[in-house]
């Protein structure tokens, strides 16, 4: 049907501005239809339609269309923005509009017809049903919780999870074994029966750890120090327990700090009695027994004091000889490193001996789980520990490890403990993502579990590698969870869902806190839209992941920004919560909001600039 003739249309129709944004659009019709006819979709079955599409939005994407978007939109027409699901069909609609009848060009025979908007819909709400079951009434987005350790004892806490609106439970195969993963499906296959809700069970392989190691222990002191106020003043003693080195007991409260001492000099003190003692620091203390038990003592702590088993502490009852007694044995503080901008210390392969630390002329070493991986490590990479918390450069690689020189870290140094991540975004890191013990899982996971979650990948070929290991075992059942953890990860997601495509169900998962490590926090949110889109395009779902409701789940307490957070995982098909102590109550609160945005909104709509990982890509 012809639209009204506006001032300064042409004869025809269309304005010569019309004709003039017609073609530009044809041609960049042409271009969307010409890449993807050029492909090979053989392998794709029932997908080749998703990855036709997303060649056809890669295409588009190549194009900065921001200037097309405004003249668009003031036509009243589609600005291309919400085109991820049926991306040619979405152009073609606008075409038809600008195009005079009969002078659009006709469709090369070989393309199938686009797909529309209901039927790209359609597909991603199949897919995201066969990954993780019928979404609850009046909520589209599912939610997945990882189940903590107790999970395999308590049922009550499976049970009251499920009913708290968890739809997928997860277990992390990093931690505990198959004796705790066992029950802890049973609690939610019971729980299923019982409440008449599906969850799937999802299961994270723990992939190539890349890890801190053991570090140095730390000094043998104790430290105990009372209560006090913002002034400084001590508002509650502290209680220290004394109990024979040679027979000790435990402390009457839980979390009370124990100091071993000689039985025989235990044994006289009496309550009200005072214990006085020099510390490590040379302060003089002063402590009073306030009650016995057994064969032990309980002292009031007024003070801030250090100890060491070079402690002595002494006691005197009026007209009495004064008793002394050496401590015994004090656990060494837990392993860690002080590091400020500007330290230097060295990274070393771990290989089973105790780590050095600083000596006169020398540097502090952190051994690395994961030796192979500093091989690919070269001077001028950057390297983060601890989930970001502390960055550095590195300065100088060898057989010794690498140099690395500290640049980034909170004022006044932070801790680097063992068993802490280490990224390493600039370095090409050529490791297997299946290691020898995700191979070993795997058949317990195939057996029991709805879906995989699968780590550290970043091409197709990681992709290939557990599809294989997944026929070997003959299962064709299993859902595959893609996490998006590594800058490579990203910058490769195109081609990893084409190979995604081409196997079982397929998800991905933004893994966000190692993403934000990697490829640096102020590029997250833009990264994790776009690979919403992408993800989109392939109708391929989504899990929205790290730290969702994180402080509510510790505390009991949400932030504003975790509550903002939380609302814009409506846009994926799953979001992912971690566990603590008030989780039931967090997965209550993300059943509540994602309900309330659903009703306000439906993914989303964006302006369309020129995505660098799609000229990468086609390039």
């Amino acid at each position: 049907m012809r639209a009204p003739t506006r001032p300064g249309a042409s004869s025809r129709g269309r304005s010569v501005a019309d004709q003039q944004l017609a073609a530009q659009l044809e041609r960049l019709r042409e271009r969307m239809v010409r890449f993807a006819s050029s492909a090979n979709l053989a392998g794709f079955g029932s997908r080749r339609e998703s990855a036709r599409n997303l060649l056809h939005y890669l295409a588009l994407r190549r194009v900065d269309l921001r200037h097309l978007q405004r003249r668009l939109a003031d036509l009243g027409l589609s600005s291309l923005g919400r085109a991820e699901g049926h991306a040619l069909y979405n152009l073609e609609a606008v075409l038809s509009y600008l195009q005079e009848p009969g002078t659009g060009r006709t469709r090369p025979t070989d393309t199938a017809p686009a797909l529309t908007p209901p039927e790209g819909r359609r597909i991603l709400e199949q897919r995201t049903r066969r990954l993780f079951g019928p979404p609850p009434i009046g909520r589209r987005t599912h939610i997945m919780v990882t189940l903590p350790t107790e999970a395999a004892s308590d049922y009550r806490l499976v049970r009251d999870l499920v009913a708290a609106g968890m739809d997928a439970a997860r277990i992390n195969c990093a931690h505990d074994s198959e004796a705790e993963w066992a029950p802890m499906i049973a609690h939610v296959r019971r729980a299923e029966r019982e409440l008449g809700r599906p969850c799937r069970v999802e299961m994270d392989l723990a992939g190539p750890k890349l890890r801190t190691g053991p570090l140095p222990p730390g000094a043998a002191v104790l430290k105990v120090r009372p209560a006090r106020d913002e002034f400084g003043r001590v508002v509650r003693p502290a209680r220290l327990w004394l109990t024979p080195v040679e027979r000790p007991e435990p402390a009457p409260a839980a979390g009370e700090p124990e100091l071993l001492v000689e039985g025989t000099w235990l044994s006289t003190l009496r309550a009200a009695e005072i214990v006085q003692l020099i510390d490590a620091r040379g302060a003089n203390r002063r402590w009073k027994v306030v009650r016995r038990r057994g064969n032990s003592c309980e002292v009031e702590v007024g003070q801030t004091v250090y100890l060491t088993e070079t402690t002595r502490l002494w006691a005197k009852r009026p007209g009495g000889k004064r008793r002394s007694s050496r401590v015994g044995p004090v656990p060494r503080r837990p392993s860690s490193l002080r590091l400020a901008v500007g330290d230097r210390l060295l990274v070393v392969p771990e290989d089973g001996r105790p780590p050095r630390r600083a000596s006169t002329g020398g540097l502090p070493e952190v051994p690395c789980t994961l030796p192979e991986a500093l091989r690919a490590v070269q001077p001028g990479h950057r390297i983060w520990f601890d989930d970001g918390k502390i960055g550095g450069v590195v300065e100088g690689s060898g057989p010794e490890g690498l140099r690395v020189r500290i640049t980034q870290a909170v004022e006044g140094g932070a801790r680097l403990r063992a068993d802490r991540g280490i990224n390493l975004p600039d370095s090409d890191l050529r490791i297997a993502p299946l290691t020898d013990e995700d191979r070993r899982h795997l058949p317990f996971i195939a057996e029991h579990a709805d879906l995989l979650g699968y780590s550290f990948v970043r091409s197709a070929g990681d992709v290939r590698l557990l599809r294989r290991a997944l026929a070997d075992l003959g299962d064709a059942r299993l859902g595959v969870i893609l996490k998006v953890e590594t800058r490579a990860g990203f910058e490769e997601l195109p081609a990893i869902l084409l190979e995604g495509l081409r196997g079982p169900p397929t998800g991905v998962m933004i893994a966000r806190g190692d993403l934000a490590v990697e490829v640096g926090y102020e590029r997250l949110a833009e990264l994790q839209e776009e690979i919403l889109w992408l993800c989109e395009a392939a109708h391929v779902p989504v899990v929205w992941a790290t730290e969702v409701l994180a402080g509510l789940a510790k505390t009991g307490i949400p932030t504003r920004a975790e509550v903002t957070d939380a609302a814009m995982g409506e846009r994926a098909e799953c979001v992912m919560m971690n566990k603590g102590p008030h989780i039931v109550e967090a997965v209550q609160a993300l059943d509540n909001i994602l309900r309330r945005m659903e009703a306000h909104q439906d993914k989303k709509s964006a302006r369309l600039r020129h995505l660098a990982v799609a000229d990468r890509f086609l390039r």
